[in-house]
């Protein structure tokens, strides 16, 4: 069972079951800087992932 995350131009294929927030820090990345996006809708990290699943993880910006 897997799902795929997209960051940028890199794909990462993780196993489906564990939170979206989780299999962002597998990746190597961090959950504060980027916002998970399922079918065009934003989704919050906590959500388990399921078999099939894409997320587009977009960079959060911030400025001052």
């Amino acid at each position: 069972m897997s799902a795929k995350l997209i960051f940028r131009d890199q794909e990462f294929e993780v196993e489906a079951g564990k939170t979206i927030r989780d299999a962002i820090k597998e990746c190597g990345l961090s959950p504060e800087t980027v916002l998970p996006v399922r079918d065009g809708e934003l989704v919050t990290d906590d959500v388990l992932l399921e078999e099939g699943d894409v997320i587009t993880l977009v960079a959060v910006i911030s400025g001052g």
